[in-house]
């Protein structure tokens, strides 16, 4: 056999034993007639000597050792004289009688250690070798136990694990579809599919009751740090069932990963927040809670009570107290001004008071408003002495405060207070069934649209669309949205209603979901579900900035694959056969 254990797990108590290891040589030390060599796997390091004194052609071969050579020793395992306490096996080492090259290596173009020299496009294109490194692999195994954890848990509860196919038809109301060209049938495309939302629903009118699916998803969409063109989704369904059902099941599901992965009891329940509360409050529906400075609404203070044209012909005024940062300086500031100018936040300014401690007040709108009205505004937000005060102001209300929400988050990273080892989860319900789209100048559906309406706003769906509330519920950490669901609609003259605001033609609503609407006439249960981004709770648990970094095979920031270099071009042969014509396009691979 290849070995008889692995690097990781020999102790004292095996003193004397004769055992056979594998692995990659992490690392060589030269001491006299003496060589170490610290061997790697996945499981561990174990530290090996070969001494000149008991076989000069294994101690010569053992110098010529590289890094990451592949190797398999046997040795006898020996009580450590200088022991390391920062390894598991560091009370022992094995003194080696024979030595197998099993594969040589190259020098690896960046050193595989934890704190690498290695930047990420270079660990991108050899990121085989980067998953040997202990940290990166430590975040696919915490991914690995999530998972069990996570198939154990529905499993429990009666939930089945049903593949849904990746060839379907493209959907093109929710983001753009990645489209694969049918050979078979010239001129027509699959999509490749961006949640199996209709799928599971047309699995619940096939009485399946509990489905879930540890699946990929893909969009094509700008990137960032927590997205990429492809994704994992833990995917669930549930017949008769209302919100409360969903919400507590999950919640449930939710408290068993953080107890399980990171020792964290969450509260029981979790707060519930509605979408206009945390909007109000926040300026975000996914709040991040592990710290104040929520918004204070400062018209009655500032609107028409001095004379600062831009207070007095705005429609909202907002600000938050920092405290602590009344010290801040004239740089500092227009650091803060500088930021909240940047085109992707698209604020026009900032204004600040600095209630001092020694109780003076300075403010960059001291000629505009007396001492006695800024003191008001001390009152309105408890700002107290030694506090900031930040204030943005805007003709649209939802848009300054999504502005402020930014301005919040940064203050929060430079005051150190979003701590990763800090978890503050909620859910956000009573979300708009609706939000216009500047891009297509029309209502477009909030979350998808076979999201059920609050029955309560139904009557409104014809004259006023956009009061409808959506019986829809998003799971938030930390300011991330880790999960969303909602209640669907099972009712076909509902849905095509529905439809009907959306702007969907009859004959439109037909071509794309007409199997599903026809479905629904064969007695339909009421359903609901949700679905977890896999990738980020698993980056949250991990303390990752990135959800990158807990992928085995992730894109570059361009949905590049540049270990794989794809995407690529096609031979001219596999586009005739799919009957495409591609015009040449130069590219920066």
């Amino acid at each position: 056999m290849y070995r008889t254990n692995t690097c990781g797990e020999l102790r004292l108590s095996d003193t004397g034993r004769e055992v056979t290891l594998a692995g990659w040589v992490q690392r060589t030390r030269k001491m006299g007639g003496m060589t170490f060599v610290d061997l790697r796997d996945r499981f561990g390091i174990t530290q090996l000597v070969f001494n000149e004194a008991a076989g000069k052609n294994l101690w010569e071969q053992a110098n010529r050792l590289g890094r990451e050579y592949c190797i398999q020793v046997k040795g006898v395992v020996s009580e450590r004289q200088s022991k390391n306490d920062k390894m598991s096996t560091g009370d022992i080492e094995i003194i080696v009688s024979k030595l197998m090259i099993l594969s040589p290596s190259l020098t690896p173009p960046f050193t595989i250690e934890d704190n690498t020299d290695g930047g990420d496009d270079l660990r991108m294109k050899y990121r085989y070798l980067d998953l040997r490194r202990s940290c990166v692999r430590k975040n696919l195994e915490l991914r690995h136990r999530m998972t069990i954890l996570i198939r154990n848990f529905l499993d429990a509860r009666q939930f089945m694990e049903i593949e849904t196919p990746m060839l379907i038809g493209s959907t093109p109301e929710g983001a753009r579809d990645f489209v694969v060209p049918s050979r078979m049938n010239p001129g027509q495309f699959y999509a490749l599919p961006q949640s199996p939302q209709t799928l599971k629903q047309l699995l619940m009118v096939a009485g399946m009751d509990r489905y879930f699916q540890i699946v990929k998803c893909f969009r094509d969409e700008d990137l960032r740090a927590d997205r990429q063109p492809e994704f994992t989704q833990v995917d669930c369904e549930m017949s008769f069932v209302d919100q409360d059902d969903v919400i507590n099941l999950f919640e449930g599901m939710c408290r068993m990963l953080f107890k399980e992965i990171r020792g964290v009891e969450l509260p029981q329940p979790l707060q519930q927040m509605t979408w206009k509360e945390a909007m109000k409050r926040f300026g975000s529906d996914k709040p991040d809670l592990r710290f104040g400075m929520e918004f204070v609404e400062l018209m009655d203070d500032l609107k028409e009570t001095g004379s600062f044209s831009v207070f007095n012909e705005a429609t909202y005024i907002g600000g938050i107290v920092v405290p602590g940062c009344a010290d801040y300086s004239r740089k500092q500031l227009n650091e803060l001004t500088d930021f909240v100018k940047k085109p992707q936040i698209g604020a026009k300014g900032l204004v600040y008071i600095k209630f001092n401690n020694d109780s003076t007040v300075k403010s960059s709108i001291d000629k505009f408003y007396t001492q006695e009205q800024l003191m008001k505004v001390k009152t309105t937000t408890g700002a107290k002495d030694g506090d900031l005060v930040l204030i943005l102001s805007g003709d649209n209300a939802n848009k300054t405060r999504i502005q402020l929400c930014s301005l919040r988050l940064e203050m929060g990273d430079r005051l150190g207070l979003r701590d990763k080892n800090v978890f503050k989860c909620l859910w956000i319900i009573d979300f708009p069934l609706f939000e216009w789209s500047d891009e297509e100048q029309r209502l477009m559906a909030t979350h998808h649209p076979f999201t059920m309406p609050n029955p309560d706003d139904i009557p409104f769906l014809d004259e006023h669309p956009e009061k409808v509330r959506a019986k829809a519920y998003d799971f938030v950490c930390n300011g991330i949205e880790v999960g969303g669901g909602s209640l669907r609609i099972h009712d076909t003259n509902l849905q095509e209603k529905m439809f009907e605001v959306l702007g969907f033609t009859k004959e439109r609503a037909e071509a794309q979901f007409g199997f599903l609407m026809n479905a629904f006439k064969y007695g339909a249960p009421p359903h609901a579900g949700l679905a977890f981004g896999l990738d980020r709770f698993v980056s949250i648990l991990a303390g990752l900035d990135s959800i990158r970094d807990c992928i085995a095979f992730p894109k570059n920031n361009s949905g590049r694959d540049v270990m794989l270099d794809a995407p690529s071009e096609l031979d001219q042969k596999q586009l005739d056969e799919l009957h495409l014509a591609v015009n040449p396009v130069k590219t920066n691979s």
